[in-house]
């Protein structure tokens, strides 16, 4: 199962079990804290954590989630910033991987984390992104879970500001600009600006080339070869295994059973595109898969833009994709 970011209340979440950012202390602290409680229902919950006692930063504890729409709340408790050398990465990571762990030994199968303490406590969001990313990368390859990481806006969602003007630049600084401010001005409604008025550029289509690595006759004999054939070959090319594969392509295993057993499988054109981020391909390679499958990119979608420069710029990390995608205001790849 895989990752997908979300703007929402974690309290409103339909999973198995949502994160709070707890106190060390069995006491209602503030922000998520404090809503997590008020919805769970302040009396029950207290009672359940004044069982477990102090929580050590980085540790966590599990309680039932009593009125929310979870089974269950973990609870954990991140790190205060101190400049960064008194360890706080370190336990900022703990705090992801122990609730991870409680969730697993739970039976749990999808989870909501929030930002962990980057509200009061401090740490600096593109860095707790960072830490997330790596967290959920290295879980998600080894387990089946669905985990989403809930937000309210994209000023919590910065992996970085050089990257993230970089790739404005790479698919039209103006349609982002104005797709910025309808998903998240509240008075974007009946204000459109000299600026944006303007006529969005169009991109001449690139011409498709050959990969050297390819000779003539390979490309003949592949030329029969379907989305599945390809996606199988390559995977095997790749020295990759199936859950390999779809685990990095941010795919479930049930959609990967179809394609597998499919031979004409006809994929949506984000998992097409997904999968080519997996395996890495370079864009003759990604160009050529995507032909597989009845697409191409196109030169006038800013969302095909964004994952052309991906690929182009060699950052293949999907979770990272997923997050600087809703960033821009774009659809993400993720079907889920």
């Amino acid at each position: 199962m895989p990752f997908k970011i979300v703007r929402n209340d974690i309290t409103k979440m339909q999973v198995d079990a949502i994160v709070n950012t707890a106190n060390p202390r069995p006491i209602i602290g503030g922000g998520t804290d404090s809503a997590v409680y008020k919805a769970a229902g302040k009396k029950l919950l207290l009672a359940e954590r004044k069982k477990i006692g102090k929580i050590a930063r980085g540790q966590a504890a599990i309680t039932p989630a009593f009125n929310l729409k979870a089974k269950y709340v973990i609870h954990t408790v991140g790190p205060r910033w101190r400049g960064g050398n008194h360890g706080e990465e370190g336990i900022l990571c703990s705090c992801y991987e122990n609730s991870l762990r409680f969730a697993k030994e739970n039976g749990c199968k999808s989870i909501a984390f929030p930002l962990i303490s980057t509200g009061v406590y401090g740490f600096p969001k593109d860095l707790a992104l960072q830490i997330v990313i790596s967290v959920v990368s290295k879980f998600l390859i080894k387990e089946d879970m669905m985990i989403y990481l809930v937000v309210f806006g994209p000023k919590e969602t910065r992996l970085s500001e050089k990257l993230f003007e970089k790739i404005e630049s790479y698919i039209d600084e103006e349609y982002v600009a104005i797709k910025r401010r309808e998903e998240y001005s509240d008075d974007f409604a009946g204000e459109v600006s000299q600026r944006s008025r303007r006529v969005v550029p169009q991109y001449k289509a690139e011409e498709t080339k050959t990969s050297a690595d390819h000779s003539l006759k390979d490309l003949m004999e592949q030329s029969d070869e379907t989305f599945q054939q390809m996606l199988l070959r390559l995977i095997v090319e790749k020295g990759m295994t199936n859950a390999e594969a779809y685990k990095k392509a941010n795919q479930d295993k049930k959609l990967f059973s179809k394609i597998k057993n499919s031979v004409n499988y006809q994929p949506k054109k984000k998992t097409a595109m997904a999968f080519a981020l997996a395996l890495e391909l370079n864009l003759d390679e990604a160009k050529d898969l995507l032909s597989r499958a009845g697409y191409a990119f196109s030169p006038s979608s800013h969302f095909d833009k964004a994952i052309q420069y991906f690929i182009e710029t060699k950052k293949y990390n999907i979770y990272e994709i997923e997050i600087m995608l809703y960033n821009l205001g774009l659809e993400t790849l993720c079907n889920y």
